[in-house]
């Protein structure tokens, strides 16, 4: 592939990054909420979700998941149902602490696999992919599908080295914010609100 094209496809990637959206916000819900830690373990899991979606788009599977009306509703409910049980989840956590030294090993594990979860079963994501990634093919470049999977590669780097940073310095007012319960529950509150928004969003999104 031409590195002019690469590197405008880095470019948009990263403007696409950066803007406010379910996978940013909800990293930085968890970074200020707990720590940079569950941030950067919330970041590995949304982007290794994006890898079953980058996959699906190389190889034709998310084109047959838009063309069928019913696949479509199934993973759409299945995926809204999981966001808005994170959200009660969260609400649930309103009047806890989540300081540092209460929170279980097990729990940055348990946000990688619902940052995985959260991103696979969110069919808006696979239509971004079958959306974006065709527009910087190089028809005479080779194949298609390996140069879509050398794009989807570079987005998952360059998203997870951004989701990493917002974690990072998001991650500095943990210690202030889980000190402080009112401000913790407006946080968790504010987290609830967001995932069930975003799972009400999806449960009404048509093909």
């Amino acid at each position: 592939m031409d590195v002019t094209l690469i590197l405008s496809f880095l470019g948009a990637a990263v403007l696409l990054t950066i803007m406010p959206g379910p996978d940013n916000l909800f990293v930085l819900a968890q970074s200020i909420t707990q720590n940079k830690k569950a941030g950067i373990a919330t970041s590995l899991g949304l982007c290794s979700g994006l890898l079953v979606h980058i996959f699906a788009a190389a190889v034709g599977i998310s084109a047959i998941l838009y063309k069928s009306s019913f696949a479509f509703t199934i993973v759409k409910l299945i995926g809204a149902a999981y966001l808005l049980f994170m959200a009660y989840e969260a609400f649930k956590e309103r009047n806890e602490s989540s300081k540092l030294q209460n929170q279980p090993s097990r729990t940055y594990f348990s946000l990688y696999k619902k940052g995985i979860v959260m991103n696979v079963l969110n069919p808006k994501v696979s239509l971004f992919f079958l959306a974006l990634l065709p527009q910087f093919i190089d028809h005479q470049a080779g194949s298609p599908t390996f140069q879509m999977f050398l794009l989807g590669l570079v987005f998952i780097v360059q998203a997870l080295i951004i989701f990493s940073l917002i974690s990072v310095y998001s991650g500095k007012l943990a210690s202030y914010i889980t000190g402080n319960l009112t401000l913790l529950r407006r946080f968790n509150l504010t987290k609830a609100a967001l995932l069930a928004f975003i799972g009400i969003q999806i449960a009404f999104s048509k093909n």
